[in-house]
């Protein structure tokens, strides 16, 4: 009896272990802050889908598109810890390969707060790996900091 209580758990423990989609997706989300705020251009690059599209929603409610190799220079020109932003997640919907993701932020740049905003985020899973299709933020100085 005890060898197979024993072996159970240690299969069950596999089952504990797995990461739900939705923390994979997260993972992959953070992966781009952390290679952001680490001034690293491949984690960057590493979680965008080859053809993502970058927008902006600019102050005049106009929609500026950026390219990646244009996000990519930004940051291939900032030290470590120049910007740090710093978000929170909302519900995460998922269906199938797409997911859709919602995440206000706070931005800082060189440790002071610049402004704020909220990110969504397309994702689609290609080779069991979420990669962010498309992206488009907001920016804004009216933070109720």
């Amino acid at each position: 009896m005890y060898k197979i209580v024993m072996i159970l758990l240690f299969f069950s423990s596999f089952c504990f272990a797995q990461k739900t989609e939705k923390e994979s997706i997260k993972e992959s989300v953070e992966k781009l802050f952390i290679g952001m705020k680490n001034a690293d251009t491949a984690i960057i690059k590493s979680v965008f889908a080859e053809n993502a599209i970058l927008q902006t929603i600019t102050k005049n409610n106009s929609v500026r598109t950026e390219k990646i190799s244009e996000f990519l220079l930004s940051f291939s020109k900032l030290s470590k810890d120049d910007a740090d932003e710093r978000i929170s997640f909302e519900p995460i919907y998922i269906d199938g390969n797409l997911a859709s993701v919602f995440t206000p932020y706070e931005f800082y740049y060189k440790g002071k707060f610049s402004h704020c905003g909220a990110n969504s985020f397309q994702m689609v899973k290609q080779n069991n790996v979420w990669k962010i299709q498309y992206l488009i933020d907001t920016r804004r100085t009216n933070c109720n900091k």
